[in-house]
């Protein structure tokens, strides 16, 4: 049965049971790719998707937007949930590229777990890195990847040091490679005492696993030449001299990570790495609030707002924002507090995600995502409850690094694009800023991919087409401070200030020499590139 087939009623209810990870990486090398392969090890899914996907096939994709399909790339994050022998996966697939940066942090504050691929033939890259360092920060525990094992790479030892001594992170290897490029033969499970080799041949996807008791049966067992298996048995037993054993403990405590080499794309160690997941990978962990921290076996329900989406569903102007669930029970048709408004909400039709397909919650527990639609009434950082007033600890925004004016050729649409920016803020796609004098918007964002993404959206969802012209700033900063400092600051550079969408006071520097100024003229004031939400 699959997960489509599978009423949420008959998931194994028991908090305990959930394994909620994110994967991270650097672009290209090959997030997606494993996303959908580990649906087909789960049995949610009978066909992995293609970049220009159709019909049934394209429904599978973590990748919806039309220009996520067009470019191959994941520009948005997507959560998608599935169960594999009682354990119930949530898998929240990231955006790869630097530039969507932001989102992902939201994401990785919703996890547990973490799987870090690595290119075999590129080692650690900087978005790799960066990603690696926002999970040791919230001490999430990763399990490793390195994927593309059936192309030329690097050494298996050289990646393992590379890896080891620059992310300062103890690894053990589970699943070995027997050659890798022209030279794949397959794949050692240390664990199992299996061999994983094509089906078919060279070339082909993981076939059925040959048993051994010693290593060195593997040669009559599968008659894999000497040439290739003696350096692949030389390396690990190198590497099982040198590095450490596997320790539970130690990898929970984001020590130690696992390390499968394989291939998702011809499935080599993807059922493995599930596996492991299943076994190793903490159920809901703790979560900081302000005032107390929430535990998982808590009676009373809560959970919070880690991400807005606006139009998943292009027939419909749905928005729906993703709950992580930290404790309790939930049921559908329950009365739930938010925080920020300090109103009761009734969660009429709660959802999970299964990629572009949705099914009806009617239970869930600790560490489930579920989809809330509504119009408008929730944010990224609200948190929900039955009725303690309870804060999560915010989620950041970071000052962008490139600013825009937008501009209409139709002064007609004015009122849709301030609807469609307010959306594509609420969502994180873009930061907003109102300036105090002057009407047209500024956006700011990260990098120039989400320009593009904002554009594409505007006319492909609200049918308003924009253009750029480049603001005179060059960076924005959140004033914070005594109220009658805010207002002596505001009264002497509103020409340099602005609004975000929540209202606070932005300060839209024109060069670096004016935001240091600034912050020599008004030592009281801080000038925040972080701004929680809360």
């Amino acid at each position: 049965m699959t997960m489509t087939d599978l009423p949420t009623s008959k998931l194994n209810t028991n908090y305990a049971s959930r394994r909620t990870f994110a994967i991270i990486s650097h672009p290209d090398a090959g997030k997606t790719t494993l996303t959908e392969k580990l649906l087909l090890a789960s049995g949610a899914i009978h066909l992995a998707g293609h970049v220009r996907a159709r019909g049934e096939r394209r429904r599978t994709r973590s990748d919806w937007m039309e220009i996520e399909q067009k470019r191959g790339i994941s520009v948005t994050s997507s959560v998608m949930t599935f169960e594999r022998d009682g354990v119930v996966f949530n898998l929240l697939d990231t955006p790869g590229h630097s530039d969507f940066s932001e989102d992902t942090y939201r994401t990785l504050s919703a996890v547990d777990a973490a799987v870090m691929v690595i290119d075999a033939a590129k080692g650690i890259e900087a978005q790799t890195r960066k990603l690696f360092e926002v999970c040791r920060l919230r001490d999430i525990p990763i399990i490793t990847y390195i994927n593309k094992i059936d192309r030329e790479g690097l050494d298996p030892l050289e990646l393992m040091d590379a890896i080891s001594s620059g992310l300062a992170l103890d690894l053990t290897p589970v699943t070995w490679p027997i050659g890798m490029g022209t030279d794949f033969r397959g794949v050692i499970d240390i664990t199992r005492k299996q061999v994983l080799m094509p089906e078919g041949g060279r070339g082909g996807t993981q076939g059925q696993p040959i048993a051994f008791d010693d290593v060195s049966e593997i040669g009559a067992k599968t008659g894999i030449e000497d040439r290739i298996l003696e350096p692949a048995l030389e390396g690990l037993e190198l590497a099982s001299g040198l590095l450490p054993a596997f320790d539970l403990d130690s990898f929970r405590e984001g020590h130690l990570s696992p390390v499968f080499f394989g291939s998702a794309l011809k499935e080599f160690s993807v059922a493995q790495l599930l596996q492991g997941l299943g076994d190793w990978a903490p159920g809901p962990l703790p979560r900081a609030a302000t005032t107390r921290t929430v535990t998982a076996d808590e009676s009373a329900v809560s959970g919070f707002v880690f991400k807005v989406q606006a139009n998943m569903d292009p027939n419909h102007r749905d928005r729906v924002a993703f709950l992580r669930l930290c404790s309790g029970r939930f049921k559908r048709g329950m009365k739930l507090f938010n925080a920020r408004e300090g109103k009761m909400m009734t969660i009429a039709a709660p959802i999970f995600f299964f990629a572009q397909e949705r099914e009806t919650v009617d239970e869930a527990v600790a560490g489930d995502i579920i989809g809330v639609p509504n119009h408008g009434t929730l944010r990224v950082g609200d948190t929900l409850t039955e009725g303690e007033k309870l804060t999560f600890e915010g989620i950041p925004s970071f000052a962008p690094e490139m600013l825009r004016r937008v501009m209409l050729d139709d002064p007609m649409k004015a009122k849709q694009l301030q609807k469609a920016l307010n959306d594509m803020a609420e969502e994180g796609v873009t930061q907003v800023f109102k300036p105090m004098l002057g009407s047209q918007p500024i956006v700011g964002v990260v990098g120039p991919l989400q320009l593009d993404v904002l554009a594409s959206r505007l006319v492909g969802e609200y049918g308003v087409p924009v253009r750029y012209e480049t603001a005179p700033y060059v960076t924005a900063r959140w004033v914070a401070g005594d109220k009658a400092d805010v207002t002596r600051f505001l009264d002497l550079n509103r020409s340099s200030c602005g609004e975000d969408r929540d209202g606070a006071l932005v300060f839209l520097a024109r060069n670096a020499w004016a935001l240091d100024q600034a912050i020599k003229d008004f030592p009281s004031l801080k000038f925040l590139a972080v701004r929680e939400r809360s």
